[in-house]
């Protein structure tokens, strides 16, 4: 019987961790924005009345969750390997376009 060890060369570092992991957060958080302002017109209209325009917001938004997420994971030397990472990312993207897709085709 062998066991299966993760080779130290596939653990990504700390700050691509953290990093990776904020966005896949960041990228599910802003797919449900997207619902909360498109189903929410007073939420629309703050979005709209902090900086002229509701998509601005949201990308600002999005960014400063993603940065301080990404600093805050860094700090934590959270252990994963390369390819779990990479599948966190792609697999939060695809859910991402799911919902989005979702709502705006139900």
């Amino acid at each position: 019987m062998t066991t299966h060890q993760t080779d130290m060369t596939d653990i990504a570092s700390a700050k691509v961790t953290g990093y990776g992991i904020s966005y896949a957060i960041t990228s599910i958080l802003s797919a449900l924005l997207v619902i909360l302002k498109e189903g929410n017109e007073s939420v629309f209209q703050l979005m709209v009345s902090l900086t002229g325009h509701h998509w601005i917001t949201h990308g600002v938004l999005d960014v400063l969750l993603f940065v301080v997420l990404g600093a805050v994971l860094s700090s934590r030397n959270i252990t994963v390997s390369g390819n779990t990472l990479i599948a966190s990312v792609v697999g939060s993207t695809i859910v991402s376009g799911l919902i989005i897709a979702g709502f705006f085709v139900i």
